[in-house]
Formats: C-alpha cells, sequence, structure tokens
C-alpha cells in the first residue's frame, strides 16, 4: 500500500502549515500558528518572523501546543488572541500570547506567561529574526544600558565569539533596534520586559540574524520557580522613504537559465550507515546505479574494540560500490600507533580525501577544529590524498575556532537544516544561508577546497548539550530521523541545498546515508518504526532519483541560474556541447505556474511528484526511462513539492 499523500508530500500524513496574509495599513504579515513570518512593507521583507521561543538547558527547542486561537481579521488591521504550552521531561512552560497591526502599520506582540513547576531554561520569550539577505550591508542604531550603538550588519557570516565563559553577541544587549532598509526608510523594533541580543543565525544556516531575550552573556542555565512569570512585549514599526503598495502573494515565478559561472558540478556522495549494516545484493544494485564519488566511513581510533571491524566491513562495500572513500578520522596524538594498521588496511584504496577530526572535541573549546598538528601526523601516515582539517559540528564551530587552513590541503564542516526551527517552512529558509557558509569558509580559507560533509535534515548528535541528553519518547522517532526523510519534500531541498553548496563553490558534497531512515532507500527488511516512518521495504526515496540525476549530471558545466521566488522554486542548470539541463523543484505545498527563461523547446522532462512517485520509487528504472516531451518549455506547472528534471537540445 502506498502512503497517503500527505506523508508522500512531507513524511507525515497531516496537511502542511496553515498560512494567514494579514494586514496592517501599508503592512503585510502571514500568520502561522502562532507566529508572524514575513512582515512585508510593500514588497519589501523587514521582519522574517517573530515568534517565542522555549529552549531546555540543553539548548533542546520545546515545541508549543497553541489552544484557543482568535483571529479578528478587519482587512487592514488585526488582532489575535490564544494560549500555548511548552512540555517535556523537563519543561512544563504555559503562556498567554496577542498580537495587533494597526492601520498604521504598527504590529504588536505580548507575552504572559508561568511556570507550571520548577524549571531549568536557556531561553524563554520573544526571538526576532531579520531576513539576511535585506539586511547585511544595512546599518542600525540601538539603545543599550550604556547608551546608544550604531553599527553594519555584517557581509560574511559573523563568529559567535566565546569568551571568559559566555557567548558574546553582535553588539551588546539592548531595548530598541533600528534597522535601514535598503529602499530607504527603516525598521524599529522596541521591546519590554527583558534586553535583546543579536546574532548571525547563518552560522547554522538560518537565513536570518536574529535577536533573542535572555542575553547570552549572563550566562546559563537560568531557573524558574513553579508559578514564576515571564512577561514581554515586542513593537514592530517601519518608515518608508515612499508608499509602496502590498502586494498579492502570487503563484506564479520566473526561473531564468544564464551563463557560465565557470565551475562544473562537483563531486556529490554518500555516508555508509551510521549502524553498520551493510547492503543486500539488491540494495547494493540500486546504490551502484546512482554512479556517485565517493562514500564516507567514518573511523573512530578512540573507540579501539570496534573500529577495525566497521571499517573492514565498511570498505568492502565502497569496494563493491566502485566509489572512492572519504575517510573522515577521528583521532587524537597518542592514537598515532593505530595509523600503521590504518595505513596497512588502506593500501589499494582509492581515497577522495581524509577528513580530520579531533576525537571528543567539544563545541567552544580549541579543540572544535582539527588543530594543524593533527592533520600534518595523517599526512604523513596516510601518505595518498588530500588531508582536510575543520569540524564535524556546525559552520559555527568552524567559524568560531577557524582552523590554521595553511597547513591543510582542504578545510570541512556540516550542516544540518534543524538547529532553531524543525517545519517545513524553516527548513526551506536554510537553502540560502547554505551558499553562505561556503563563501565565508572560502574567505577564511583562501585557495583551499571547501568541502561540506556531511549533511543531514537533523542533527546526529547536540554538540551543545551540557547535561545527559533523554532519548526519544514512546511514539517519537530517535532525534537524528526525520520523516521527510521519504518524501518528495526531501527530494526538492536536497535539489535546492546541491545548488546553493555547488553555485558558491563548495568542491565536495556528502548527504545522508546510503540504506535505512537516514538514507536514500529503504532496506529490503523494511523500516525500523512502520507507523512513524511509513516506507515500504526496499523503495527508493524521492530523493534517491536527485542523486540519480546528478550522478548523471556531474562534470558538467554549472550555469547561472536564479529565482525571482526562491523561497518556493529553485533551479540548478548545467550544460555539456549537446544539451542543457535543468532540475526544477517546487519547494511548497502550493502548483506553481513557472516561466522559464534561457531554456529553448523542444525538450523532454521527467516529473517527480504524487502522481508518479508511486512508480519512482517501487520501479525506479522504469520510471526513468520514460520522458515526457514539451514543445514549449518556456511555461512549465509544477506540482506541490514536485522535483522535475528538463533536457533541451543546444
Amino acid at each position: 500500500m502506498r502512503q497517503a499523500r500527505y506523508t508522500l508530500w512531507h513524511g507525515v500524513d497531516a496537511p502542511p502549515q496553515e498560512l494567514q496574509t494579514l494586514r496592517a495599513g501599508p503592512v503585510s504579515a502571514v500568520l502561522d500558528g502562532v507566529d508572524l513570518r514575513y512582515v512585508r512593507a510593500g514588497t519589501v521583507e523587514v521582519v522574517r518572523r517573530i515568534y517565542a521561543a522555549v529552549r531546555d538547558r540543553n539548548w533542546n527547542t520545546i515545541p508549543g501546543i497553541p489552544s484557543e486561537i482568535e483571529v479578528n481579521d478587519r482587512g487592514d488591521s488585526f488582532d489575535v488572541r490564544f494560549s500555548v504550552r511548552h512540555v517535556t521531561y523537563n519543561i512544563d512552560f504555559v503562556w498567554d500570547g496577542s498580537m495587533a497591526g494597526d492601520a498604521t502599520g504598527q504590529i504588536s506582540f505580548s507575552f504572559d506567561g508561568a511556570a507550571r513547576r520548577d524549571l531549568l531554561y536557556n531561553r524563554i520569550g520573544f526571538c526576532l529574526l531579520h531576513p539576511s539577505k535585506e539586511t547585511v550591508g544595512r546599518r542600525y542604531r540601538a539603545r543599550t544600558p550604556g547608551g546608544t550603538i550604531h553599527g553594519e550588519f555584517p557581509l560574511l557570516i559573523e563568529q559567535q565569539r566565546f569568551e571568559d565563559g559566555v557567548y558574546l553577541p553582535l553588539f551588546p544587549s539592548f531595548d530598541r533596534l533600528e534597522v535601514d532598509l535598503a529602499a530607504g526608510g527603516c525598521v524599529w523594533f522596541d521591546l519590554e520586559g527583558d534586553l535583546w541580543e543579536t546574532e548571525d543565525q547563518r552560522n547554522w544556516t538560518d537565513a536570518s540574524f536574529k535577536s533573542y531575550c535572555t542575553p547570552l552573556v549572563l550566562g546559563f542555565p537560568h531557573s524558574l520557580e513553579k508559578g514564576e512569570q515571564i512577561h514581554q512585549n515586542v513593537s514592530v514599526s517601519v518608515e518608508r522613504s515612499s508608499d509602496q503598495a502590498v502586494e498579492d502573494v502570487s503563484t506564479a515565478c520566473t526561473v531564468r537559465v544564464g551563463g557560465a559561472l565557470g565551475e562544473t558540478l562537483q563531486a556529490v556522495g554518500l555516508s555508509a550507515p551510521s549502524d553498520g549494516v551493510p547492503p543486500t545484493a539488491g540494495e547494493l544494485e540500486l546504490l551502484t546505479a546512482l554512479d556517485l564519488d565517493h562514500l564516507r566511513i567514518d573511523v573512530h581510533l578512540d573507540d579501539a574494540k570496534t573500529w577495525e571491524e566497521s571499517l573492514r566491513s565498511a570498505l568492502a562495500v565502497r569496494e563493491r560500490l566502485g566509489w572512492a572513500l572519504e575517510l573522515a578520522l577521528f583521532l587524537r596524538p597518542e592514537h598515532e600507533p593505530e595509523l600503521a594498521l590504518l595505513q596497512t588496511m588502506l593500501e589499494g584504496v582509492p581515497i577522495a580525501r581524509t577528513l580530520v577530526v579531533f576525537a571528543g572535541g567539544q563545541t567552544a573549546t580549541p579543540f572544535e577544529t582539527t588543530p594543524a598538528e593533527l592533520v600534518e601526523l595523517v599526512r604523513r601516515h596516510i601518505g595518498q590524498g588530500p588531508v582536510a582539517g575543520g569540524t564535524d559540528m556546525n559552520f559555527c564551530e568552524f567559524n568560531r575556532t577557524r582552523p590554521e587552513a595553511r597547513a591543510m590541503d582542504a578545510v570541512f564542516y556540516s550542516i544540518t537544516p534543524q538547529v532553531h526551527a524543525f517545519d517545513d517552512i524553516s527548513v526551506v529558509e536554510t537553502l540560502e544561508a547554505q551558499a553562505d557558509t561556503v563563501r565565508t569558509a572560502r574567505a577564511i580559507a583562501p585557495g583551499k577546497p571547501v568541502i561540506v560533509s556531511p549533511i543531514t535534515l537533523k542533527r546526529r548528535f547536540n554538540p551543545v548539550a551540557t547535561a545527559e541528553e533523554v532519548g526519544p519518547s514512546e511514539g517519537q522517532l530517535p532525534d537524528s530521523v526525520d520523516h521527510r526523510q521519504l518524501s518528495l519534500f526531501g527530494a526538492a531541498w536536497t535539489t535546492g541545498s546541491v545548488k546553493r553548496l555547488m553555485e558558491a563553490g563548495a568542491a565536495a558534497l556528502t548527504y545522508f546515508e546510503t540504506t535505512g531512515w537516514h538514507g536514500v532507500l529503504e532496506r529490503e527488511s523494511g523500516s525500523q518504526s512502520g507507523e512513524l516512518f511509513p516506507s515500504l521495504p526496499g523503495e527508493v526515496f524521492p530523493l534517491y532519483h536527485v542523486f540519480r540525476d546528478l550522478g548523471e549530471l556531474k562534470g558538467k558545466e554549472l550555469l547561472v541560474c536564479s529565482s525571482d521566488d526562491p523561497l518556493t522554486t529553485v533551479g540548478l542548470a548545467v550544460r555539456d556541447y549537446t544539451e542543457t539541463s535543468l532540475l526544477i523543484a517546487n519547494l511548497s505545498p502550493e502548483p506553481r505556474r513557472v516561466r522559464i527563461e534561457g531554456l529553448a523547446g523542444p525538450a523532454t522532462a521527467r516529473r517527480l511528484n504524487d502522481r508518479t512517485a508511486a512508480r519512482a520509487c517501487a520501479s525506479p528504472n522504469e520510471f526513468r526511462a520514460k520522458l515526457e516531451r514539451i514543445d514549449d518549455v518556456t511555461a512549465f506547472d509544477l506540482d506541490p513539492f514536485e522535483t522535475a528534471r528538463i533536457n533541451a537540445k543546444k
């Protein structure tokens, strides 16, 4: 039996997020549950999101359950009231919220909450997201306890510094902030109930700067006793240089294919399964057909009991795949004696690169990235392929403790789109910031190849935990598993991720795992939890076909490919001497009419959507063999979360 339509769309049998556009005079906003998104003055986005966060002592974001939502939409003004409760094994906090927008364009948001038991927390209250594209390079003014300060938001990703035991913000704590707009005028925020700080969230691939309450300079965790209250208010106002009409959201957009970027589609690979289960002959056949470049194998020399056996098993799989080895080597200087045995085991193995990780390295320490001495130690013993230094944690750690790149052949870091938010829309928003990580890494390590490995939908571990983590509750997937792995959303997001990272100049990318619920296809033995992760035994996931396309297109010339609505529609374009190929994806649950410029018909297309997915997942070769002829490629309709490949002859 095939999955329900919504499950096929985004992994769960529930409708996508329901959005409602509200207007406050000349300002528009989108109500998403109890959050406000995309506050715009005319067509200019001035606020990406306003929301309240509850984060426990390990920086886990505790989802809220809203109730009693009342929306009064008067056309040019609005009021919204609701209640929210955040509950987990160590948190129980409730708050009443209200928001209002008036005809002058001012928007206000209030928060009145209380602890229902004694608890420890790192943050409770309002966060304001400033859209990175509209905010970089813009001037700001902030009112702090020490007086008014001013400055400019950075173009490249700014470090989140850690000094004397505390994290430091971009600028001192404030209760009023003004940010200039590119088109003239400014947006200002008046804040009550706390002081706020600002950080560059692109460090975690959020495409925003975040102004947050509960200043980090105060340290953490904080405590609340049962019944203790928190009250906050936020007011947002926009001053514009000219009146701009509020425009309706359109379901049409334009994708433009342009000239050469001067790069080719670079190396893409997958990770070996973290549970060590080798693929069956049937699974291996499907994986081999991907024709990817490398298999990442993690080797923990600090685990003397298991590393040899697990490496031998993984190397056997690599040999059958015919891919090169990306060796992620976890060690410390005292593990040098183990390197001789490792060198023997790797004789004759084609090594694409070795990623050297300081075993046991912790965030916000000198060892969150690789010491140059450790890279040199590995280079002396391995003796083949480039040796890279960096971090197995987020770009944040790479950016804070910058590796000594001159001593390294390449640099690397890992990314995941779900550090601060987990809904479909927020995950899509991270794509833009992925490119910023590559551009910043290239500035940090000029002339060195930038490797992004691995890229996963969920975090593999919690690098900022300060206390022991508790496993999943009954009825929940493990923290590292995302139900969207098996969905059309997963394929569309992966297309956008490869596009952003490759166009920014990444030298190699490693995604996900080969098999299982972290992988590109389900094992023949079936899902580990059929109700929570409703895949079918032996099927490929929709994102499998994205990687198969990448395998077929590798080495081709990358082209400029822009979208006038990148939060809903993305395209990755390449060409050779015979044809131009475009991978185009709808990142939204709404049908999209796409005007394609720069391609001429006739062309062929292969569509991966909720009408074709059953065949694509059950019979991938049969699905890929059938192409649709298109006489006019300039107008193309995409179904919800559809990914399509278009080939146009030159």
